[in-house]
């Protein structure tokens, strides 16, 4: 843990109001994100969010640093979304959307006979690197984003842990309770359909 990780901990088992602040400007926007994965508006996100906050208070004196802080913090967030049930709910609706399209041809990737099971059999091209690839950016973030809201529940969850917030592979693994092994089939699958949504938005650009 950090020196400055260290002194803010110190802080909030002291009781410093202002110590907490920060860590809810700190935290709370990419709390809300990944809550919306698991219901279906602001309003309950927001709840489950309060929650958490009330359960860090509760428990920062049993916090023992074996994770940071923030991932302590996150793992407690998913737990709480899950055993209100919000998680199934969002899956049958989430089930919906992915059998209407938007996943991955399996043929594009290695028997698991192969030497390199799941990899891709030819990579996908990449973006051309021109002014017209920038002026998409945009575009292509909305393209993205739509691309993770298909994605089975534990697929989005691994994907936007990892690639929006920047949680390592351990982490994750331990925040969702799966193995190293499921975190990175769950992440390539994932990051795969996100990548065929925009090479079709792309390949259907004139």
């Amino acid at each position: 843990m950090s020196n400055d990780a260290e002194t803010l901990l110190v802080r909030l088992r002291g009781g410093d109001a202002g110590a907490f602040a920060e860590l809810v400007d700190q935290h709370g926007p990419s709390m809300l994100r990944v809550v919306r994965d698991y219901v279906a508006t602001r309003e309950q996100a927001e709840d489950v969010v309060q929650e958490t906050w009330v359960a860090v208070l509760r428990g920062i004196d049993r916090f023992e640093g074996r994770s940071s802080l923030r991932t302590w913090i996150f793992s407690i967030l998913i737990n709480i979304a899950k055993r209100q049930g919000m998680a199934e709910r969002r899956y049958a609706a989430t089930a919906a959307r992915v059998a209407t399209g938007g996943t991955v041809d399996p043929t594009r990737f290695r028997d698991f006979g192969d030497a390199l099971p799941g990899h891709w059999k030819e990579p996908p091209a990449p973006f051309p690197d021109t002014p017209e690839g920038s002026l998409l950016s945009h575009e292509l973030l909305n393209v993205a984003n739509t691309g993770l809201a298909r994605l089975p529940e534990r697929q989005r969850e691994v994907v936007r842990l990892r690639d929006v917030l920047g949680f390592s592979a351990e982490e994750v693994s331990s925040m969702l309770e799966i193995s190293a092994g499921n975190q990175r089939v769950l992440l390539h699958r994932g990051r795969a359909a996100v990548r065929q949504e925009l090479e079709d938005y792309l390949g259907a650009r004139p």
